[in-house]
């Protein structure tokens, strides 16, 4: 079955939806004018229920088939969240929110899900239960998690869940998906070394933290090119490096770096924790300084279902023909705890040769409205056919 007829008719209203959004972005959680736009169009849709504030700002809407002989209860999940960057697209629909942005496409997703719901609420040709999943902070607040601890799952009995992402780079409308480990964990570490600050006309006289922490920044990336096995994927990256002076002639007496880890297994995880905190404290003790890791675990890996990922591609071929088997990516998505409580899987569809995420000239492509509402309704209403 191809993309539906009736995405073809509603893509306007829905691109309206969309760009209205990605001009009003919101960051983390507080989605407060998304969330009560978003209840708005569930309750005009003629939702059966709608319930605000799950999660702190995230709102469930409830669609039930002509039918229920199955028990079936299919969640599907679109996050609504922007980031704080300020946006360089020049469009006329660009950010009105100065430093926040829709830079990864969250604002399409949602409107793909809205139009999906407005065309299950029409036609209702399932047997079951649809519970659509709109979930604020997903760009580092872990709004799935809040969603989940504030009973999600068990409140309206979803037994599956299914996510998607748009994807640069990704042919548009196409669709890409791998089972088992597909995003990674995401962890963040701070570490302040001290020394002694002085005249920098008197290195002798100091304990010198920009020489220590930079030879910790080298130091870290042995845990990648000599503590990892080859074939494990692991990322080990500093990416701030804060002087407690910024001063030419000062020697500061504090350096504070940042950064994150990615890793696709628990293993690798617990080692790359244990080798940061090992090597920080023996580069303090060389130089003469001490040392401080705060070590952060943050999103888990997120994991493929094999039943629901193999489901999920045969939706995606029914509507245009394919579905590419998407390498591993070290970047993190909070959906890992959904699918940390049920069974499910997550898709990436195509944006097109577009900017990629995260960067302040993305842009989510309206033309993969169509095929991505499709995807959202068949996975409905093929899991859950009518009787």
């Amino acid at each position: 079955m191809p993309v539906k007829n009736r995405f073809a008719d509603l893509h306007d209203e829905i691109t309206a939806w969309r760009q209205d959004i990605h001009q009003n972005p919101e960051i983390l959680f507080e989605t407060h004018r998304t969330s009560a736009l978003v209840a708005d169009k569930l309750k005009e849709f003629g939702c059966d229920e709608i319930v605000t504030g799950v999660g702190r700002t995230g709102v469930v809407g409830v669609i039930q088939g002509k039918s229920n002989t199955s028990g079936k209860v299919i969640g599907l999940r679109a996050d609504m969240d922007a980031l704080p960057i300020q946006e360089a697209t020049g469009l006329d629909y660009a950010s009105k929110a100065d430093g926040a942005m829709h830079a990864c496409g969250h604002d399409g997703h949602t409107a793909m899900l809205l139009g999906a719901a407005k065309y299950l609420s029409e036609t209702r040709n399932f047997d079951g239960t649809a519970v659509l999943i709109f979930q604020p902070a997903e760009e580092g607040g872990g709004g799935g998690k809040e969603m989940c601890d504030d009973g999600l799952m068990d409140r309206w009995g979803i037994q599956e869940v299914y996510g998607m992402h748009n994807w640069p780079g990704l042919p548009l409308g196409h669709f890409s998906i791998r089972s088992g480990a597909f995003f990674a964990a995401v962890d963040t570490y701070e570490i302040t070394f001290e020394g002694k600050g002085g005249h920098a006309a008197k290195p002798h006289e100091t304990v010198d933290t920009t020489v220590m922490s930079a030879q910790a920044v080298l130091a870290l990336q042995t845990v990648a090119s000599r503590n990892a096995d080859p074939s494990d994927e692991i990322v080990v990256s500093v990416t701030s490096f804060e002087t407690s002076s910024n001063a030419f002639n000062v020697i500061p007496q504090k350096v504070l770096l940042k950064g994150t880890v990615r890793t696709m297994s628990d293993a690798m995880r617990d080692l790359a924790e244990i080798r940061i905190k090992e090597i920080c404290k023996g580069v303090a003790l060389t130089f003469g300084g001490s040392v401080i890791v705060n070590y952060h675990r943050g999103y888990p890996r997120m994991v493929n279902s094999e039943e629901q990922t193999a489901f999920a591609a045969k939706v995606a071929h029914s509507i245009n023909g394919q579905c590419e088997d998407a390498p591993v990516t070290m970047g993190g998505e909070d959906f890992a705890y959904l699918l940390e409580e049920r069974p499910g899987a997550y898709i990436l569809i195509g944006n097109g040769d577009t900017a990629k995420v995260h960067h302040p000239e993305y842009n989510f492509s309206d033309d993969a409205i169509p095929a991505g509402c499709s995807w959202w309704a068949e996975i409905i209403e093929q899991r859950m056919p009518s009787i």
